[in-house]
């Protein structure tokens, strides 16, 4: 019977206990949008926006964020990241974010890839919100995670 794992025999909240595990290359992808109006669009992308360069800014948000995963996150497994990539996409309507994340380890990157997304987003609505208040964050989701016990996992739309 499949259960979830954060939760203990009775019910209650645990951290997975991961000390038996033997360390392996593990790596996640997540992507999310932003959608938003013209002209927050193109100020964003061209880096002229009233708060600077919100693309850089937002990538060092969220590699910060994927570093502090444990952090932020209940019951996450505090990791060492290894690599964290972040770009951004123009979309037309809407700016995508992804994010890739990397360890060796005894236990997997997906949180620290959709927390890298979700940071990543949520600094460009605060570097574009004098522009567009009304942007819509929507569709984070992992995309790929490979390695352990269950291997390789992809999306499939």
């Amino acid at each position: 019977m499949n259960r979830l794992t954060h939760l203990d025999e009775a019910g209650a909240a645990r951290m997975v206990n991961v000390s038996a595990k033997s360390g392996t290359h593990r790596s996640a992808s997540a992507e999310g949008r932003i959608r938003m109006k013209p002209e927050a669009l193109e100020a964003i992308m061209s880096g002229i926006g009233i708060k600077g360069e919100a693309l850089a800014t937002a990538r060092i948000a969220g590699i910060m964020a994927a570093k502090r995963t444990g952090e932020l996150i209940p019951l996450c497994h505090p990791l060492g990241l290894e690599s964290i990539k972040i770009d951004f996409t123009d979309e037309g309507d809407a700016i995508r974010v992804a994010a890739t994340a990397g360890l060796t380890g005894k236990t997997g990157v997906e949180m620290e890839a959709m927390t890298a997304v979700s940071v990543a987003l949520l600094t460009l609505y605060d570097m574009g919100k004098a522009l567009d208040r009304t942007m819509v964050i929507e569709g984070i989701r992992l995309l790929e995670k490979t390695g352990g016990k269950s291997g390789t996992w992809r999306v499939m739309d």
